[in-house]
């Protein structure tokens, strides 16, 4: 380490809801609720659609699904409700592309009318640009966007399509109408863009946005293992870099304890959930596929409860509630000392 560290400060960031706290929008009392190893449920990730516009070859699916069978934006809406009445705080909606639906406006209207703290997208900023202002007018908090490359040439290996700049605009837009904050996900892939992470930073720091950095991921739905093998870079190695550049530190406690670090009047975080013990120690999230089940854990697909047919066989309010209280109680886990001895992989 650098002379630098001497002045780096390391903090807790307490901008994340706390359990009993009220920090809806809305008035919302209800208790959070709390799984078997002591983590509270304050998020839900609901993946809206299968299908998107481009083709990036590490993409894992969970749950392919013609579009006529898509949940409808009632149906999403209720399981909003539902998820709200158990003390649920945000609300993210990804895919697939989630702007490839063109009912997305009504989508984020209905949620963000129900007055969670936190209404988000991720999406793959093709669509952006044109999206920007009526999302937020619908009531979208803020924006991430898949972006992993300035390389044209890089992009369109990864995507296999040519919009590069449409996502740049897209970006540019997201900000200058005012969602905040725009955060950058950029997948660092050995051979392929781990050597342009200081580019996309500078280029975040330019345009006003975050940049979240993020570990190629191996799920139970990206059967590819070679090129998993291939291209797993471990930016650890970045991590070193940034504790040395650094003037200020902060962990977030209610996201998998990541790190965010502070460098040159610029933002970056840092996502690494392989064999990472603390990402699921302090893991919040639940998750809905896009053929409408509860998903506990973002590894594993064993343990999945199917929460879209009851609806559509018209189960109660309490029923669906229960199918959530089942999904919270299978959360465990994947790499942990969380109520362990020795931490392992629980499978």
């Amino acid at each position: 380490m650098n002379q630098n560290n001497s002045t780096v400060k390391t903090e807790q960031d307490n901008s994340e809801v706390k359990t009993g706290q009220n920090n809806s929008r809305g008035q919302n009392n209800t208790k959070v609720e709390i799984d078997t190893f002591q983590r509270p449920v304050l998020s839900l990730r609901i993946s809206i659609t299968n299908r998107c516009n481009i083709k990036c070859f590490y993409c894992h699916h969970d749950g392919a699904i013609p579009q006529e069978y898509e949940m409808t934006p009632l149906e999403i809406e209720r399981i909003a409700k539902i998820a709200k009445n158990l003390g649920i705080k945000k609300i993210r909606l990804s895919g697939g592309e989630p702007l490839v639906r063109k009912d997305i406006v009504n989508i984020v209207a209905r949620i963000s009318a129900l007055g969670f703290k936190d209404v988000s997208l991720t999406t793959n900023g093709t669509l952006l640009e044109e999206y920007s202002q009526p999302l937020k007018d619908a009531g979208l908090n803020r924006v991430n966007v898949s972006f992993d490359t300035l390389n044209p040439e890089t992009y369109r290996f990864i995507t296999k399509s040519n919009y590069l700049e449409r996502v740049k605009k897209g970006i540019k837009k997201a900000v200058e109408i005012g969602l905040y904050p725009v955060k950058v996900n950029m997948v660092v892939m050995r051979d392929l863009n781990h050597q342009e992470v200081w580019d996309m930073f500078q280029f975040c720091k330019e345009n006003g946005t975050i940049l979240q950095i993020i570990e190629l991921l191996k799920t139970e739905s990206c059967p590819d293992t070679d090129f998993f093998d291939e291209h797993h870079y471990d930016i650890s190695i970045i991590e070193e870099k940034l504790m040395e550049k650094a003037t200020n530190i902060k962990t977030r406690p209610f996201m998998q304890d990541r790190k965010k670090y502070f460098v040159d009047d610029g933002e970056i975080e840092v996502v690494r959930p392989m064999d990472n013990t603390k990402f699921c120690k302090n893991c919040t999230r639940l998750r809905i596929t896009p053929d409408g089940k509860l998903k506990p854990c973002l590894l594993r697909n064993d343990n999945l409860v199917d929460l879209i047919e009851p609806i559509r066989q018209n189960y109660s309010d309490e029923e669906l509630k229960k199918l959530f209280l089942e999904a919270i109680a299978n959360r465990e886990p994947y790499y942990s000392e969380c109520g362990r001895e020795d931490p392992k992989v629980l499978r």
